[in-house]
């Protein structure tokens, strides 16, 4: 066992589930575990979590982690916080939820947000800002003004884990809906638009800096709270993504794609957005993010919508049991076209469909069209910014263990794919940021030591690439006239 306080812990509070891991001074987990959260949805477009049964996995997963590494509580020298962005909670001082945990995908904000559009205020139901407005509309209306507070899910459970500290850092602001991206603070128009002008929301913090101690009652030691990030922001960091120019690709649900773009803010390409990356000694860095909205989605409606295979381990296999799509090709847009299109209403497709087509020419197509989506959305980041000199793609997230997936966007971005030991990049990078945040390691550490477990290279001639894009681009031509 690594000596005592050496040890580092990442909770990753993320859409579907916690987890918990603990890391040792070379990065390497030593402990791990997870617990599933229900999503409750009340209404159609309502998507809802029960805080309390968020703080029952926090408690449940970190404990069940720092056993796993042959630990104590009091072996951890810091923790760090990463989450799901843009999720709203209101809570009583302590941590106290006055309400439900409403998700970043929820929409009962929606006409409200669109209103304000057509008004030419800026505003999404994906982000905090709405969420907040709605729940004082309906769960603080009897209450003191002073009596609650508004916070992400970092903020949220910092303060309860330490009892006092309500803040955030600048990753997550600048998914609130209420940054001031020029200036790094509240944006007050927009504050003052959706009612929260003396609203107690979170202050502002680095990514990697002491904000408290954890209260000895929940997690059985005074543990400094020593980090927060959103979570594709705390996996760029997993991933040593430190030097502008970088890019790492989250395989999970979705396909997340983020470039490290620098420390100057600048417009991103076509279907992007600029986000702050992080905030690091005082100094903010950003970056642009794309994604494709269905990645593992695509694999897990074949498993329980077509019934294709009993688990997502036995994709793989079926994908490689023919040596080419037979002529199938699938355009994986089950819920709408990402960067660089922004089509919400597209919908998926397949074709090429014959009589000699099975299930495994049809999976093998869906696998090549999630990469050729990433394909698009690297190109996109890629070209902006004055960053194509990006040489490379790391990835994470539970899709990032299909080898034959990887290949496929190797090729189809034209870049070598770099996978880590370890696919839980999030919850790893938090745990790197509270190191860094009382000395443990310094940034340069943290690249030195990264270490590819497996490199995908494309394999693609440069004829090849142009003549299958051109393919690509053809089908994208047909799934959004049909969309229309």
């Amino acid at each position: 066992m690594a000596a005592a306080r050496s040890l580092t812990l990442g909770i990753d509070e993320g859409t579907t589930g916690v987890r918990a891991a603990v890391v040792d001074d070379s990065g390497t987990i030593l402990g791990l575990a997870y617990r599933e959260i229900a999503q409750r949805y009340p209404r159609p477009g309502w998507v809802e979590q029960d805080p309390r049964e968020v703080q029952d996995g926090v408690r449940l997963v970190v404990a069940q982690a720092i056993d796993a590494a042959g630990a104590r509580p009091s072996d951890v020298a810091a923790l760090g916080i990463t989450n799901q962005r843009g999720s709203a909670v209101l809570f009583e001082d302590g941590g106290a939820p006055l309400g439900p945990l409403i998700t970043w995908q929820d929409q009962r904000t929606l006409a409200r947000c669109e209103a304000l559009m057509r008004q030419g205020v800026f505003a999404s139901p994906y982000t905090a800002a709405s969420k907040y407005e709605w729940l004082v509309a309906h769960h603080a209306r009897d209450r003191a003004r002073g009596s609650w507070r508004l916070g992400t899910v970092d903020a949220w459970l910092a303060h309860w884990l330490t009892g006092d500290a309500h803040v955030s850092d600048h990753s997550n602001h600048s998914v609130s809906g209420v940054y001031d991206f020029l200036h790094g603070r509240y944006d007050e128009t927009v504050r003052a638009t959706f009612g929260l002008a003396d609203a107690r929301l979170p202050g502002f913090t680095d990514s990697s800096a002491v904000i408290g101690t954890t209260r000895p009652d929940i997690l059985g030691a005074a543990i400094p709270v020593a980090a927060l990030a959103g979570d594709q922001h705390a996996a760029m960091y997993g991933l040593a993504c430190l030097e502008p120019g970088t890019v790492k690709l989250s395989l999970g649900t979705s396909g997340m794609m983020d470039l490290n773009a620098g420390r100057s803010l600048s417009a991103p390409g076509p279907g992007a957005y600029p986000l702050v990356l992080w905030s690091l000694d005082g100094v903010r860095s950003f970056c642009f993010e794309g994604n494709t909205i269905t990645a593992g989605a695509s694999a897990q409606w074949l498993r329980d919508g077509l019934g294709f295979v009993r688990s997502l381990d036995e994709l793989e296999a079926l994908a490689r049991s023919v040596d080419s799509t037979g002529g199938v090709w699938a355009v994986p847009a089950l819920q709408g076209l990402g960067t660089p299109y922004l089509d919400a209403a597209a919908r998926g497709m397949i074709g090429g469909l014959s009589r000699g087509s099975t299930k495994a020419h049809i999976a093998r197509a869906m696998l090549e069209g999630v990469a050729w989506r990433s394909g698009e959305v690297f190109a996109a980041l890629t070209a902006s910014g004055g960053a194509s000199t990006a040489t490379s793609l790391r990835v994470d997230g539970g899709a990032a263990r299909n080898d034959l997936l990887l290949q496929m966007v190797a090729d189809a971005t034209g870049v070598p794919v770099e996978r880590p030991s370890t696919v839980e990049s999030a919850a790893v990078g938090a745990a790197l940021l509270a190191g860094r945040a009382v000395g443990q390691w310094r940034d340069e550490d943290v690249a030195a030591r990264f270490r590819p477990e497996r490199t995908f290279e494309p394999q693609l001639a440069r004829d090849q690439h142009a003549e299958r894009l051109d393919q690509w681009r053809r089908r994208i031509e047909l799934v959004r006239a049909a969309g229309s």
